[in-house]
């Protein structure tokens, strides 16, 4: 391959976005959840993707992890249509999910939740189940990804039931970019904490996006969308209804497709 072609190819793949869903549609029973809905996301970026209840945004976001199958349509990433037909498939395409119940084990450290189910252990030529875990080694990779995303825990080797709702949920979107390597879907990752804790998640969101991960961001707040959101998407009654880069000068705009007025 000559430079000119080279250099173009590398400019081609740096602008397609990282995740495209095209045409998705969805069906339950005779609802229809997703109609026809088109996102795309890119590395580097939070895509905030908003909506009232019922709108499609948590439907849509389960396609996407896995949870859900599309109906028709297609997902892609890095340009490639990919079958993802279960969680597993997900997280093996490199798209993980933290939820508003945070899926933690409360008797577990952090370290121990960070690779549950996906354990270091050894030596390699035993059954897993017979293989020796490597505690150590998973602690210290833990510590490092928490200094590397600025996520501050009074001890690492006590369990999550011990920790506040800030460090739990910290620990929760952390624990996603053990293994992300594509998409990071956050769904309410503030809601029921307070103004401290909800500034420590928001800015572990924004770490995340500067480390160069594409993120979805679930949210009913306004002012976290004009604070991290590069683009938003509005969804309503499984439809995408509009698509801007929002500002506090567009904020009304946005609620009025939200809301549909």
């Amino acid at each position: 391959m000559s430079a000119v072609a080279a250099s173009v190819d590398h400019t081609a793949s740096a602008d397609r976005p990282v995740l495209a869903v095209r045409g998705a549609t969805k069906r339950f029973g005779s609802v229809m959840a997703l109609d026809d809905v088109s996102i795309e996301v890119q590395r580097g970026e939070i895509l905030g993707l908003l909506g009232d209840n019922g709108a499609g945004k948590s439907t849509l976001t389960k396609c996407i992890s896995g949870v859900h199958q599309l109906d028709a349509g297609a997902i892609l990433l890095d340009g490639a249509p990919t079958q993802i037909r279960s969680p597993a498939d997900a997280r093996f395409a490199g798209i993980e999910t933290v939820y508003q119940d945070l899926a933690l084990f409360d008797n577990l450290t952090p370290g121990q939740n960070f690779f549950a189910g996906r354990e270091l252990a050894w030596p390699q030529w035993l059954p897993r189940g017979l293989r020796f875990l490597q505690q150590r080694k998973m602690d210290a990779k833990t510590r490092v990804l928490l200094a590397n995303l600025k996520v501050t825990l009074p001890r690492l080797d006590a369990v999550v039931a011990m920790m506040s709702g800030g460090q739990r949920q910290a620990i929760a979107v952390a624990r996603s970019t053990v293994f992300a390597r594509k998409v990071v879907i956050l769904d309410e990752p503030t809601a029921a904490l307070g103004l401290r804790e909800s500034r420590q998640v928001l800015n572990l969101v924004a770490t995340l996006r500067d480390q160069g991960n594409a993120v979805i961001l679930i949210t009913h707040n306004m002012e976290h969308v004009t604070e991290l959101a590069d683009r938003a998407v509005v969804l309503r009654q499984g439809r995408k209804v509009g698509e801007l880069v929002p500002t506090k000068d567009n904020k009304q705009e946005l609620v009025s497709m939200i809301v549909g007025a």
